[in-house]
């Protein structure tokens, strides 16, 4: 194989690893979310958490638990490969909705400062951390919500969300199918 289509290979896995990583905490997979992570990896999410894969993922569902909505997208992914080593640089867009009756709708620009490992032939966090660009806040608008609610079965954060009904490959736990 050459190195152009090899770069390419791993360049499209660690694509895959970054959107596992936006499903898994937006169904609040923490197990498939503990998965993505070499087990001496760091997640430094700044002055909000910063510490062991193991510490994120049991802060994580504390942290989730104010939210009845995520949704984490990515925009511009760039990754850097050289060898086993690997680095990226990932511009997320991460909306965040608090329950009725005072709901919130908080969404943050900002970028994955991203280290990957290959160890074993599988690409895995060996350090995540971010860098806030911008943020937003205003009320829920309740009207749309019921509006939507009419026209399209509602997103789930748990194994309810419609995904798992329609989608059989995409299962709680586990990796999806490529």
């Amino acid at each position: 194989m050459t190195d152009t289509v090899q770069q390419l290979i791993d360049k499209q896995q660690l694509l895959e690893l970054s959107l596992e990583y936006c499903r898994a905490i937006d169904r609040r997979d923490f197990v498939r979310l503990r998965s993505l992570y070499h087990d001496d990896a760091i997640d430094d999410h700044g002055g909000m958490f910063r510490g062991t894969a193991d510490e994120y993922v049991a802060w994580v569902p504390k942290m989730l638990a104010t939210f009845e909505a995520t949704v984490h997208s990515l925009t511009n992914t760039l990754y850097v490969v050289d060898g086993d080593h690997a680095q990226g640089e990932l511009y997320t867009t991460a909306y965040h909705r608090t329950p009725a009756p005072e709901g919130r709708e908080i969404v943050i620009g900002g970028r994955y400062l991203d280290r990957y490992e290959r160890r074993r032939g599988t690409w895995k966090y060996a350090h995540r951390s971010l860098a806030m660009d911008w943020c937003r806040t205003n009320p829920t608008d309740a009207e749309a919500y019921r509006e939507l609610a009419a026209s399209a079965p509602a997103g789930r954060a748990d194994h309810e969300d419609p995904s798992y009904f329609a989608l059989s490959f995409f299962r709680r736990g586990a990796k999806v199918k490529s």
